[in-house]
């Protein structure tokens, strides 16, 4: 699948509900579903700045493609982790750098987060699109 095909998948599991507080809780059973991080992933290194709740992001390099994991100690957080991980992970770099994350906008989540979690989501997609550009330098 491609990135934008699962950017429209997830505009539409968040278009089937009308209210606010049912899209917090798909957020929610999105982040409740997100692998498990491994302990020794949870490093200062792996911690995302400018988030008001803890969340961490690894990048691994195989085959020509990144895979992120992710975790956070806030429920909502998560979820957003969650979701970044499903659109850009196992994707290149190139793909990661290039793409413009419009599902953000179009589910709402943009509008309905605090000011604190849309900064915290500024910094999660920052440091997808740096691990990006670091892995493309690399393969060089």
């Amino acid at each position: 699948m491609t990135i934008n095909e699962i950017q429209d998948e997830i505009i539409q599991e968040f278009e089937v509900f009308d209210d606010w507080m049912d899209r917090y809780a798909l957020l929610i059973e999105i982040g409740n579903e997100l692998e498990e991080m491994p302990s020794e992933f949870k490093t200062n290194q792996n911690l995302i700045n400018g988030c008001q709740s803890k969340v961490w992001f690894n990048a691994e390099f195989k085959d020509g493609k990144i895979y992120f994991s992710a975790d956070s100690d806030a429920i909502i957080t998560k979820g957003i982790a969650a979701l970044l991980i499903r659109v850009l992970s196992g994707k290149t770099p190139n793909e990661i750098m290039e793409t413009e994350l419009y599902f953000i906008e179009k589910t709402g989540l943009q509008q309905h987060l605090s000011p604190t979690r849309s900064n915290g989501l500024l910094s999660m997609i920052k440091q997808l699109k740096l691990y990006a550009m670091a892995f493309n330098a690399l393969k060089k």
